[in-house]
């Protein structure tokens, strides 16, 4: 059978990576390809797209560049903040501790991540002051930065008021406050703010912002809200080959998902999935809700016995947090399929009671 033939697998859960791309980012994609364009970012569509975030944040002053992927994204970000004698203060489970193999200390010529370890994998002022305030030797790496994840890896949000109160801790103790925001646009729907409200206007230095899990085949936006940050990180994301020579099709789908407020709308469709499947399960003997859903993740505790049944049943997710299945959700995931994996979920609630 060729691949023209072949029927497309079932949906899966395990990632909002597994996602296609969106309408929108697509049609801006094909727009961008009629005719030729100036490379390496000096094209329209780059200009329109910076043009669009600025609009979006309600700031003209803010600096925007584009990576490929997060893990580019955030290491560079982070590596403009610090000398390679800083350090970067981070949850146990940030992404940029326990996935990204090593980038930002490679990026940044050696600045150490200080990983301070929370249940719920959020950072807290007190918990930010303890690790900041430690040691001030010459022998310790100089802490110079803060990250943060919103919404978390666990799934959770920081409210506006808690993101305002690490702000505050930051400037107390002369830090800078980067936001990892690989799933921004969900942290913004379930929140119901603007994105200014969630980062410049909240104490946030540096943002990135993730396409590439909200309907882009990829692409991710890095701002920076405070323009003299931004020297020279032209010349980083050269040398780290994230200059597409054809920058169009990197930054013409942003203009595709901004213009319309698509980003939003199908972010809200993916938190609004997490919480069909939430519901459709919170009755069900043997599996526990771990964190609170309040973005496009649940994350559900069952023995690995449940697990394996599931995966029996064709199921794919990840247990790489705290042992719990994982599943994400996207702007295409389909209520139907949803509601097959809440059936199955359920089958095998009942089989395990049942054996009990």
């Amino acid at each position: 059978m060729s691949d023209e033939t072949r029927p497309p697998e079932p949906q899966q859960f395990a990632s909002d990576n597994y996602a296609g791309i969106c309408p929108e980012a697509w049609a801006a994609m094909e727009a961008a390809n009629r005719g030729s364009m100036p490379a390496y970012g000096e094209d329209p569509w780059t200009k329109r797209a910076a043009d669009e975030f600025r609009t979006l944040f309600e700031t003209d002053s803010a600096e925007v560049f584009f990576a490929f992927n997060g893990t580019a994204a955030n290491a560079l970000a982070l590596a403009s903040l610090c000398q390679s004698y800083h350090s970067v203060i981070c949850s146990a489970s940030a992404h940029v501790e326990t996935d990204e193999c090593g980038a930002p200390e490679f990026f940044s010529n050696g600045s150490k991540l200080l990983v301070v370890a929370s249940p719920d994998g959020k950072l807290t002022p007190a918990l930010i002051r303890n690790v900041a305030t430690g040691r001030s030797d010459i022998h310790f790496p100089k802490p110079r930065v803060v990250t943060i994840t919103q919404p978390t890896e666990t799934g959770q949000l920081y409210s506006l008021a808690e993101i305002r109160e690490i702000a505050e801790t930051c400037r107390d103790l002369e830090l800078r406050l980067h936001m990892d925001g690989a799933r921004f646009a969900n942290a913004c729907a379930s929140l119901g703010c603007t994105p200014a409200d969630m980062t410049w206007r909240a104490g946030v230095d540096l943002l990135c912002f993730g396409g590439t899990k909200n309907g882009m085949a990829a692409g991710e936006a890095i701002l920076f809200f405070d323009s003299a940050l931004a020297e020279d990180f032209g010349y980083r994301c050269k040398q780290a080959g994230q200059l597409a020579s054809k920058m169009r099709f990197l930054s013409a789908p942003w203009v595709g998902v901004l213009e319309e407020g698509a980003w939003l709308r199908h972010a809200r469709h993916a938190n609004a999935c997490a919480q069909r499947l939430a519901a459709a399960v919170a009755d069900v003997a043997g599996f526990d809700l771990m964190f609170p859903v309040e973005a496009n993740a649940v994350f559900l505790r069952a023995a690995p016995e449940h697990l394996d049944a599931l995966r029996a049943r064709g199921w794919r997710f990840y247990t790489f947090i705290g042992g719990g299945a994982r599943f994400m959700f996207a702007w295409d995931s389909e209520p139907a399929r949803i509601d097959a994996l809440a059936r199955d979920i359920r089958a095998v609630g009942m089989s395990a009671a049942a054996a009990a």
